[in-house]
């Protein structure tokens, strides 16, 4: 749960929010008018928010960087009604 706090407020008190923060791993939601502005939560915080990001990103990546050109079998072709095949670009 989030401490919050009006931005009026958050001004006048931000070294003992930065404290509540860091040292009592408190997130604090600064409001304007009883809505959310801004957030503020710990570097370490933050770091495991950018992870959740990462990973998505990264499987796509790796996903689409292990993709290689793998010849299909004749039976196969002919199986599965194939008449062409995509060999790629030819090496340099």
């Amino acid at each position: 749960m989030a401490y919050e706090i009006p931005v009026t407020q958050a001004r006048a008190e931000l070294a003992e929010l930065i404290n509540r923060v860091v040292y009592g791993g408190e997130r604090v939601v600064v409001t304007r008018h009883g809505k959310p502005l801004v957030a503020l939560v710990s570097a370490a915080d933050l770091e495991r928010l950018d992870a959740l990001d990462a990973p998505v990103e990264d499987q796509v990546i790796s996903s689409v960087s292990s993709v290689r050109g793998v010849a299909s079998a004749p039976r196969e072709r002919q199986r599965f009604g194939i008449a062409a095949e995509h060999r790629g670009p030819a090496p340099s």
